[in-house]
């Protein structure tokens, strides 16, 4: 059985967690774990879901993580998540990350002269981690035994590699009949290249938005 662990931290972007989840969910030999530094519900970024998950601290040796993004990395970079990771990391097949989870690698150590990937508007903070920032939707770095995936939608895409690079490609394409993972957008305005100047802006405004819903939650709850 292969055991994956997702880490959840307050603030993170519901897709993250449940787009990789789903694909390695139905993959069978795989259970999938959640896992908090603090075992309960964990809010994401919109406040509005929350997920159960145990303690990080009686997960010693996954056989692969995945590090969701989300406006809560900023807080979770200065707790413990970092420290777990690069501790786990020597004994997992696979250390990954979808969107600025790949942050949380880069301060693990984990992305020293490797390339990476994440959301776009996090591009520019890899090689403050030592990482060669591309922004390729997945990237792989087999020898160190790293996958990170771009912003948000992208975990699915790493979700469905995950499942062939755990079993087999016959397996993978399964699970996406499975889930009818057959992606026709009705816009093409799904990356920085194709999305006109305009609508640019208006989603940049989604993230500050979230940043700052996500910051005035949690000055709330530390009153």
């Amino acid at each position: 059985m292969t055991h994956v662990v997702i880490p959840l931290y307050d603030g993170f972007t519901a897709l993250d967690v449940v787009g990789p989840y789903q694909m390695l969910a139905l993959t069978p030999g795989v259970t999938v774990s959640l896992a908090a530094p603090e075992p309960g519900p964990v809010l994401d970024d919109r406040r509005m879901l929350a997920l159960v998950a145990g303690s990080l601290a009686e997960v010693d040796r996954p056989d692969v993580v995945v590090v969701p993004g989300g406006p809560g990395t900023v807080l979770a970079l200065r707790g413990d998540l970092p420290a777990w990771l690069s501790a786990v990391h020597e004994h997992t097949t696979w250390t990954t990350s979808v969107c600025s989870g790949s942050l949380l690698l880069g301060a693990a150590g984990l992305l020293q002269g490797l390339r990476a990937t994440t959301h776009y508007r996090h591009l520019d903070k890899l090689p403050l981690f030592g990482a060669v920032a591309t922004a390729e939707r997945v990237v792989e770095e087999p020898a160190a035994r790293i996958v990170t995936a771009a912003g948000v939608s992208s975990g699915l895409d790493m979700g469905l590699r995950l499942v062939e690079l755990i079993t087999d490609r016959r397996t993978a394409q399964a699970v996406q009949l499975w889930t009818e993972y057959d992606p026709q957008p009705p816009y093409d305005a799904g990356s920085l290249a194709s999305a006109h100047p305009d609508v640019q802006e208006l989603a940049a405004g989604y993230e500050a938005a979230a940043l700052a819903a996500f910051a005035d939650d949690t000055h709330d709850a530390g009153r």
